[in-house]
């Protein structure tokens, strides 16, 4: 495609929305931020390089006109980031090679808020999946999953969204937090349609996992993942239009990611 025609595109995704099911139809719709920002605060995996801002220059210069620049450097995964299928399943999609429609699209939240608060170790089932179709009258075809356990009320506590604040490898086994059951995934990948999955905690897995079933499962249908989302508590169950754009890294297996919901009024 032209790249005048993509930005043509583009454009007009920024004014859709819709339901489970549907197309997306022109709107008029508020744009809401799903995105922590990186800096100092932002959260890893115990065991990846955190996000490093490295100041270049900042003021007025000899020629007196001001200047900023900086360098970065962070591991792919951590933050709001985005997992390619690559990270688990070799031979499938690296983040560059991600169509733009498995990013763009309609948005559907999944709200186990109430279990997840009973139970750090929660893993969404398939029957919350069929109990959002049966209360919305609608299958869960061509949409983005949005996976809303309220854990991102936490960001950046590290204790309390991730279970612990230590670093290194021993800390792995001490992660707790909610993700996706493996017969959830397997269930998505089989009997829906899905576009990607994300949610508001650090890991698709629960962090208990130890060999990252649901990973494996959406990965191997280049089903990608959105991790430590922002914001899903602003978003309605349905009637939202996602758009995820990661950095294209060349060959990566994810990257940092900036994601909006654009809510219809």
């Amino acid at each position: 495609m032209k790249s005048v025609s993509l930005v043509f595109v583009l454009l007009c995704l920024l004014s859709l929305s819709g339901c489970a099911g549907s197309q997306p139809q022109l709107l008029s719709g508020k744009i809401i931020d799903l995105t922590h920002p990186f800096g100092e605060a932002t959260v890893y995996w115990p065991t990846a390089k955190e996000f490093q801002l490295e100041k270049v220059y900042q003021g007025v210069t000899s020629k007196g006109f001001f200047y900023a620049a900086n360098n970065f450097s962070a591991a792919e995964h951590g933050g709001t980031h985005i997992d390619a299928p690559f990270h688990f399943y070799e031979g499938r999609n690296t983040v560059d090679m991600i169509p733009l429609g498995r990013l763009i699209g309609n948005g559907v939240v999944i709200d186990v808020r109430e279990k997840c608060a009973n139970n750090r170790d929660y893993r969404i089932q398939i029957r919350d999946f069929l109990e959002w179709e049966e209360r919305h009258g609608s299958k869960l075809y061509d949409v983005i999953i949005l996976l809303r356990t309220g854990f991102g009320k936490y960001w950046p506590d590290r204790i309390k969204y991730m279970g612990t604040d230590e670093r290194g490898e021993g800390a792995v086994g001490k992660l707790h937090f909610p993700g996706l059951h493996p017969e959830a995934a397997r269930w998505l990948v089989n009997n829906r349609r899905v576009k990607a999955i994300g949610l508001d905690t650090v890991s698709i897995d629960y962090g208990q996992s130890t060999l990252f079933e649901s990973h494996v499962t959406l990965f191997q249908k280049n089903v990608p993942a959105l991790e430590n989302l922002a914001n899903l508590e602003q978003l309605p169950e349905k009637g939202f239009l996602i758009i995820a754009l990661p950095m294209k890294i060349k060959g990566g297996s994810g990257g940092p990611l900036r994601i909006v919901a654009v809510v219809n009024k």
